[in-house]
């Protein structure tokens, strides 16, 4: 009995398999994320089946699904496994659910942006309530030197490439604070790296004020920069020292879904110390502090 059972549990095996390697082929093909309907069309498999093979492919790792009525996801086991890292869209989607729920802790806009080739550039972002807020684009590009999205991404930056970058900017004062020179940069790239974060206090458009963390993937580089932007009068320094918090435990909760974990005890509570009091101290000494 047992040599005729082997054979067909031998089938039944390559079948399942055959068929969970379909389902994650057709929710790379949707751009990482799908849903069951989607991918049972892909596929060409009874929904009843996709369901059962996508909870299957959940319990392995393979995929993630952050709500019930969720898309199903790629899970970062799988950009561990193949080296790749995650697309620009794979990027947005998932941190929709993250500056959502910063947005709601803080009550201002929250943004997420990526360094490609020395373009900064917004992927993904949420406004605030109310008549008073600061809107932001996807797909808009910020200065590197006077962003804070752009100074946390430039921070972490491997030497080599941080040569390259600085090696590419065209210093252009937008207001009396923005950086200028290169020396000054590579004196807040230091206290960003110190701190754990970027400050722009209105370097780049007068009375807006932004505060922005990094972003890990599973190979434990910086891939992105998540950010707390609005206007001066609501972002004080005060407040800001107040919302670093919120913007540390997003940014690592993230990091972790995106399959980093580096995080020790003691660098979470690295990550909740106030920004370097050097940083504040220079900017709140120039012309127009909050």
């Amino acid at each position: 009995m047992k040599r005729l059972k082997r054979p067909l549990e031998s089938g039944n095996s390559h079948l399942s398999l055959e068929r969970g390697l379909r389902v994650i082929e057709a929710i790379s093909d949707a751009g990482g994320s799908a849903t069951v309907s989607e991918i049972a069309r892909k596929t060409a498999l009874p929904r009843s089946t996709t369901h059962h093979l996508l909870r299957s492919l959940i319990d392995f790792g393979y995929l993630v699904q952050e709500g019930q009525t969720r898309p199903y996801m790629l899970a970062p086991k799988i950009s561990r496994l193949t080296g790749r890292n995650w697309t620009q869209a794979q990027l947005a989607e998932i941190s929709i659910p993250f500056l959502d729920e910063l947005s709601r802790r803080t009550g201002e806009g929250t943004s997420l942006a990526i360094l490609r080739e020395g373009v900064v550039t917004v992927v993904a972002k949420r406004d605030s309530e109310g008549p008073v807020r600061v809107v932001q684009q996807v797909g808009a590009t910020r200065p590197i030197y006077c962003t804070a999205v752009g100074k946390t991404l430039s921070a972490w930056l491997p030497e080599r490439e941080l040569e390259a970058t600085l090696g590419r900017i065209v210093f252009k004062r937008f207001t009396a604070r923005t950086i200028t020179t290169v020396a000054a940069f590579r004196q807040q790239l230091a206290r960003i790296r110190a701190a754990g974060f970027a400050f722009d206090n209105e370097e780049h458009i007068e009375g807006i004020r932004c505060l922005a963390a990094p972003v890990r993937d599973q190979s434990g580089e910086v891939c992105a920069a998540l950010c707390i932007v609005g206007p001066k009068n609501r972002l004080s320094l005060r407040r800001l020292r107040e919302l670093r918090k919120s913007l540390a435990a997003l940014g690592s909760d993230l990091s972790v879904r995106l399959g980093y974990k580096g995080f020790s005890d003691t660098m979470v509570k690295g990550s909740q110390r106030s920004i370097a009091a050097a940083q504040f101290n220079q900017n709140k000494n120039q012309k127009g502090g909050g």
